[in-house]
């Protein structure tokens, strides 16, 4: 099993911001992350995991994700994610990451689990230093679904 664990950050919502990404499987370890320069909260959590999920070399690997974030887990087990695509996402915003997540998703066997943020995993811990080194860096990229404001 790969596990992927994931946290978002942002400085301001909107502001700058960035995602954490740590994945482990057996005895080998990745870490990622990169920093916005204007985003949400929301986003960057979902964008750690689709980056941990991209960045899987094989499809149909069984991955637990464990997250902080109730807006990505709930969104996805309690079944919103599907039904907000049926109705074309009305009224729901970050259109683009989710799309971006159901493509991603169905290639995988994937669970999550909820964990408390700054409860002191490490791994989650990491995430989050991770995100908020992102945020808080020079180095930006830009948000283009946020900045366009098609999909906010």
């Amino acid at each position: 099993m790969i596990i992927i664990y994931t946290d978002g950050s942002s400085r301001g919502n909107p502001g700058p911001g960035g995602y954490g990404t740590v994945m482990k499987y057996k005895e080998h370890r990745k870490e990622m992350s990169e920093g916005f320069r204007k985003t949400t909260n929301n986003r960057m959590e979902l964008l750690a995991v689709i980056i941990g999920l991209e960045s899987l070399k094989v499809e149909q690997a069984n991955v637990k994700v464990y997250s902080d974030s109730k807006y990505v887990i709930d969104s996805v087990e309690k079944g919103w994610l599907w039904n907000w695509i049926k109705k074309d996402f009305k009224g729901k915003k970050n259109k683009d990451l989710w799309l971006r997540f159901a493509n991603v998703y169905k290639k995988h066997r994937v669970s999550f689990q909820w964990v408390k943020g700054h409860a002191g995993i490490p791994e989650n811990e990491r995430c989050d230093q991770l995100a908020v080194e992102a945020a808080e860096s020079g180095d930006h990229k830009i948000d283009e679904g946020f900045e366009s404001g098609l999909y906010s």
